[in-house]
């Protein structure tokens, strides 16, 4: 089995979580290589709802060694907090979780900065601080997980920042009252941050050398790409296939993309969305894929399949195959309009309808018992975008699942 980097190919939430869970069945590494807690990676098991912001999708299998990369920015206390709702799932998280040195700290200061800012110019960001904490990367004054080894050199660091942060926020941003100051809590979660921490590109190097399958585990999705999305309705990086080599620090010679998508399409936040339903039918699509950000809680804003965009999505990834969700939802829908064009005068959507198929695909497992009309409408996909599809999810349980052909 190929080494697998998996992207999201839409604004993200296609349900990459299931995915990585189910593929890293075969695999002994899974590496996120990108974002921060904004993310949220949702994994059902049986009667086990678990969902993931910051540790890797793998975790659930007890032989994968999970690593977050340098490319992720990391809150000491919301993975921390991660750390104690898996262990009370019975996960050992401990033994297998290993975090690179090289990830910038999300800070209190960032925080605060990101809601400031959100008040005076929104884009929908989750409020979590992963904007200004790549901003500090960038601009080389970022405190990293390795800067937790020396705490008293840590401390001198983070006082000259918030220097300069509260100045931006009193000053700039008009903010009268504000916090910079990490709670006790900080300093207990950073001293277990600091236990965990390693040079994950080395140990990553380690496996592929030795033949191990690794799975690079990315969030968000392409669409939100800080370079190649809607900017300036983007996140903070780069969440498209290249990135898994930056933010990981290891590049595989052998490896595929598998790009996930929903049959339907779906954002958060602000930002264009041509197919973007306000009728019924979005209703629907909403209540059927409980269409809920599971960081946020926000509704999230529901449409038809754009075709065109998820084309370029997989030109921009090279996507080797598909791995198609959510396709019970479309199970009650006498048609399904899709879009194969855009008006160049207005950039509206021009749809192409296939048919519904008025039946339950929920839980099925095989190709073969798909509805007809169902089986027609991934075909309308595959060829669209010239990629095949590998996997079709029937339902946010585990094993309800179908697979076309190994990876």
């Amino acid at each position: 089995m190929s080494n697998i980097i998996i992207v999201g190919l839409q604004w993200g939430d296609e349900g990459k979580g299931k995915i990585v869970d189910l593929v890293s069945k075969h695999a002994n590494g899974v590496v996120r290589f990108q974002g921060g807690n904004n993310a949220g990676h949702t994994i059902i098991v049986g009667d086990r709802k678990v969902i993931l912001h910051l540790i890797p999708s793998g975790i659930l299998r007890d032989n994968v060694k999970c690593f977050i990369g340098n490319g992720v920015v990391v809150s000491p206390e919301e993975l921390v907090k991660e750390i104690c709702q898996l262990e009370l799932h019975g996960v050992n998280v401990r033994d297998r979780l290993v975090i690179s040195n090289k990830c910038p700290l999300i800070l209190p200061y960032h925080i605060a900065l990101d809601n400031a800012k959100e008040k005076v110019s929104p884009i929908g960001t989750t409020g979590r601080g992963i904007g200004p904490a790549y901003e500090d990367k960038v601009a080389r004054r970022a405190l990293r997980v390795g800067d937790l080894a020396d705490i008293d050199e840590f401390k001198k660091k983070y006082a000259h920042n918030a220097d300069y942060y509260s100045y931006l926020l009193k000053y700039y941003n008009k903010q009268a009252e504000f916090s910079l100051h990490p709670s006790e809590n900080f300093w207990q979660c950073a001293e277990i941050i600091r236990s965990l921490t390693s040079d994950v590109d080395k140990d990553l190097l380690r496996l592929v050398q030795d033949n191990a399958v690794v799975i690079f585990e990315g969030a968000q999705g392409t669409m939100l790409d800080i370079d190649h999305g809607t900017y300036p309705y983007v996140t903070s990086s780069n969440t498209v296939s290249p990135a898994a080599f930056v933010g990981s620090g290891v590049l595989p010679r052998n490896y595929r993309v598998l790009g996930v998508t929903k049959v339907f399409t779906t954002r958060v936040g602000l930002g264009p969305f041509p197919t973007e339903l306000f009728d019924q039918d979005g209703e629907t699509l909403a209540e059927r894929g409980n269409e809920f950000g599971s960081t946020t809680g926000r509704k999230r804003r529901c449409g038809w399949l754009d075709l065109v965009a998820l084309r370029k999505a997989c030109e921009l990834n090279n996507v080797s195959s598909l791995a198609v969700t959510k396709l019970d939802v479309l199970d009650t829908f006498q048609t399904i309009p899709v879009c194969i064009s855009y008006q160049l005068d207005t950039g509206k959507p021009i749809y192409a309808n296939a048919k519904g198929w008025n039946s339950s695909t929920l839980g099925i497992t095989e190709y073969c018992d798909l509805p007809p009309n169902a089986k027609q409408y991934l075909e309308v996909i595959s060829n669209f975008v010239e990629v095949p599809i590998s996997i079709i999810s029937t339902g946010s349980e585990r094993d309800f699942t179908c697979y076309r052909q190994l990876l």
